[in-house]
């Protein structure tokens, strides 16, 4: 098996993640985050569908952790995202933060939006 080194260019991904935390480009931001390739901000959680919003423009897929145990998004959120042209991928924020690196490498259009382990 042949090993590649993953690239991510000016793209920044989550480095890592704990009880509360993630950091990514050297940052640490405590409590639900929202990230891009080009930032990683705090995030309101599930009440802020606007910020999630807001990305339609730059962004084909969002992925959703909502916490250490996968559960679905809320169907509000869901739709509304859709509407707006995003979609919506939840699962275990472990689970998103691994997907959203291997996309970003890929240089896709993505956004992570996650709840604290």
């Amino acid at each position: 098996m042949q090993m590649h080194e993953i690239t991510y260019g000016q793209a920044m991904p989550v480095e890592s993640y704990g009880p509360g935390f993630f950091r990514v480009a050297g940052d640490v931001i405590r409590g639900p985050m929202l990230a891009t390739g080009k930032r990683a901000v705090s995030w309101g959680g599930l009440d802020d569908v606007d910020a999630l919003l807001a990305l339609a423009a730059d962004v084909d897929v969002l992925f959703l952790g909502m916490g250490p145990e996968m559960a679905f998004a809320p169907k509000d959120m869901q739709s509304a995202l859709e509407a707006a042209g995003i979609g919506v991928e939840a699962m275990a924020t472990p689970a998103a933060c691994r997907t959203y690196n291997i996309t970003l490498s890929e240089g896709r259009r993505v956004a992570l939006a996650v709840l604290p382990v």
